[in-house]
C-alpha cells in the first residue's frame, strides 16, 4: 500500500498499520511522526487501537443500527394493520394513517410500504371497471341551430347556496337563458327552458308539438322531438317532473356518463370562460346583483365576444 491511507479498509490492512506504527515507536519513532509517514491520520491510528482491544477492526454494515429504527412490535402492528384493512385502505398511505388513527403506530407511509415489502404482504389496487364510450347522439339531430340545447348548473363563491342554471345552443354556443336561485330542483329546469323557447320563438312549437303527442323520435319525421337536451346526471334533471316537462314541450333528452364531465364538455367550457374572463361575479355576495351582472356577461358573450371554430348564427 502507498499513498494516502484509503476512507475505508479491510481489517487484515489495518492490524497490519497499527504493528508497523507499534514497531517503528518501539525503535523510537514518536507515534505521531510514523503516522505521517504512513499517511494515516494520528486519531485514526487511536480510534483503531481502541477498536483492536475490543477485537472490532472490521467495519461495521454500512447504515448500522439508527436509533430511529423500527422497533419489532412497529413492523407487528403494521403487519395486523395490512392484515385488517387492507381490503379497506388499499394504500401503504393511509394504512399508515390508519394506525396513527387508530393509536396502534405511528410510522411514515414509506415505512409502511418497506416493511410490508419485507413481510411479503402485497397492496392491490380494485379492478377498474372498462372504459366506457359516449352515447351518440339520436340519428334525427342535426348540427344546426336549435337542434341541441346543453345545460347546467353551476355555483359563485361570493354567492353561497346559489344556483346558476344555464342553457346554452351546442352548436352555435349562443348562451339562450339563465336562472339564478337559491333551489335547484325541476322548477328551475322548466323555467329557464320556457325562457329559452319563448326567446328562440319556438315555445308555440314546441307546445303544439307536446300537445299532439310524439311519435318514436328515431324516424325521420316533421312531429319529432323539436330539439334535443343534453345534460349531466343531476337529480333535478332526471326527476319525474323534468321529464314530463320536457315531453309537454317535444324536448328529448340526453344524458352524459355518471362522473364523466366531458361529455358535458361544451356548458363546461362556458362556465371556464365565465369565471376566468369575469372573475368579479366570484366576489358578488347578493343574488340580484349576481343575476344583472350574469345579465350583462350574457350579452357580451353573444354578441362581442368571438368563439373560434364555430359558427355563431346567433341572430
Amino acid at each position: 500500500m502507498s499513498g494516502r491511507i484509503p476512507r475505508r479498509v479491510e481489517a487484515v490492512t489495518k492490524a497490519g498499520l497499527l504493528e508497523l506504527i507499534d514497531r517503528a515507536v518501539k525503535d523510537g519513532w514518536a507515534h505521531r511522526g510514523a503516522c505521517q509517514v504512513l499517511e494515516l491520520p494520528e486519531r485514526r491510528a487511536w480510534r483503531w487501537r481502541t477498536r483492536r482491544s475490543a477485537d472490532r477492526l472490521e467495519d461495521c454494515p454500512v447504515g448500522g443500527n439508527p436509533v430511529h429504527g423500527l422497533l419489532e412490535w412497529e413492523q407487528a402492528e403494521i403487519v395486523a394493520l395490512f392484515d385488517e384493512w387492507a381490503e379497506t385502505d388499499r394504500c401503504h398511505r393511509k394504512l399508515a394513517h390508519r394506525g396513527s388513527c387508530l393509536g396502534r403506530v405511528w410510522v411514515s407511509p414509506p415505512s409502511v410500504l418497506r416493511v410490508l415489502a419485507a413481510h411479503g404482504r402485497t397492496l392491490r389496487r380494485p379492478k377498474r371497471g372498462g372504459t366506457s364510450r359516449r352515447r351518440p347522439f339520436p340519428a334525427w339531430v342535426t348540427s344546426t341551430k336549435h337542434s341541441i340545447w346543453i345545460y347546467d348548473t353551476t355555483h359563485f363563491r361570493g354567492c353561497d347556496g346559489i344556483g346558476v342554471t344555464v342553457v346554452m345552443d351546442l352548436v352555435t354556443r349562443k348562451w339562450l337563458a339563465t336562472i339564478v336561485s337559491a333551489e335547484e330542483t325541476s322548477t328551475q329546469v322548466q323555467v329557464v327552458f320556457t325562457d329559452a323557447l319563448e326567446a328562440e320563438g319556438l315555445l308555440d312549437e314546441a307546445l303544439q308539438r307536446g300537445a299532439d303527442g310524439l311519435i318514436d323520435p328515431t324516424i325521420d319525421d316533421e312531429r319529432r322531438p323539436v330539439l334535443l337536451a343534453v345534460s349531466d346526471n343531476g337529480a333535478q334533471m332526471t326527476s319525474g317532473s323534468t321529464r314530463e316537462f320536457m315531453a309537454m314541450v317535444a324536448i328529448a333528452q340526453h344524458f352524459g356518463r355518471p362522473h364523466t364531465p366531458t361529455d358535458q364538455a361544451w356548458i363546461e367550457s362556458l362556465f371556464g370562460h365565465l369565471k376566468g374572463e369575469w372573475p368579479h361575479l366570484d366576489q358578488i355576495d347578493d343574488s340580484a346583483v349576481l343575476r344583472a351582472e350574469l345579465e350583462r356577461a350574457r350579452t357580451h358573450y353573444n354578441t362581442v365576444r368571438l368563439s373560434l371554430g364555430v359558427s355563431r348564427a346567433v341572430a
